[in-house]
């Protein structure tokens, strides 16, 4: 997927999320998200939304806290996840996406921002179905690259996700198999850390499933079993890395 993909996909995403969000009562329980009612969530998105937009369009060559960045606070109404995810929306499609600016994961350009907001908002989209007893799906093409960004993203990202610190280990290779599409990545765990290689290895426990469920597990909103994801080897082995690798 390139970045205007990431664009068309995230703007399908923003109006999903909303309707979904618009069905819950503010002071429902979100169970993926502990401590947070439907209310937070809708908050933390749609400030999330206008954060990167600001972001985007001043090509930020630094980190800029977002009450730095003029965001409209609320209240989070539907109609409010809409105005500013469509704002967002656009200011990527206008942007070139190989411009130069500050990402707090490895790829330090625009396209970045597209692809980080589409994953962001798919798995809160879920969140919000889960809270609302709703089937989730998702294509399997979108899930594997929300894979990808993932483990893409996920060392840089122990600046607020301090458990990724503890994600080392002697050589051990943990495998993720979508069984609906073509990717596979092994991670494997080392003393300094862990690297993820987009291909196929000789793992101690491999992660089998549909794209969708397996993304699901892999951010900790549903489990192995509830998921119907397969774990193929060293059980202890994926709960170990299942315990300390999803963003915060």
């Amino acid at each position: 997927m390139d970045h205007l993909a990431h664009c068309d996909r995230l703007a399908e995403e923003v109006e999903r999320f909303a309707a979904a969000v618009g069905g819950l009562d503010p002071t429902a329980p979100v169970p993926s998200c502990p401590e947070w009612t439907a209310y937070d969530l809708a908050l933390h998105l749609g400030t999330v939304h206008r954060w990167a937009e600001h972001l985007v369009r001043v090509r930020a060559t630094e980190r800029i806290g977002a009450s730095n960045a003029v965001v409209d606070p609320g209240p989070p109404t539907p109609e409010w996840l809409r105005e500013g995810g469509a704002r967002l929306v656009s200011t990527l499609r206008a942007a070139d996406p190989d411009e130069a600016m500050w990402a707090w994961g490895p790829d330090q350009h625009v396209r970045f921002w597209s692809r980080r907001q589409l994953h962001e908002t798919l798995v809160h989209r879920i969140d919000a179905e889960v809270a609302g007893g709703l089937p989730s799906t998702a294509d399997p093409a979108v899930a594997a690259d929300a894979i990808d960004e993932l483990l893409v993203n996920l060392g840089p990202a122990v600046r607020f996700s301090p458990g990724v610190a503890r994600l080392r280990g002697e050589g051990e290779q943990l495998a993720v198999r979508p069984n609906d599409t073509g990717e596979r990545w092994t991670i494997t765990l080392e003393p300094d850390g862990f690297t993820v290689a987009a291909r196929d290895g000789a793992p101690e426990v491999t992660l089998w499933g549909r794209a969708a469920d397996l993304l699901c597990v892999l951010y900790r909103r549903r489990s192995v079993e509830e998921a119907h994801v397969a774990v193929e080897g060293n059980a202890a082995l994926a709960h170990f890395w299942l315990a300390h690798s999803a963003l915060e």
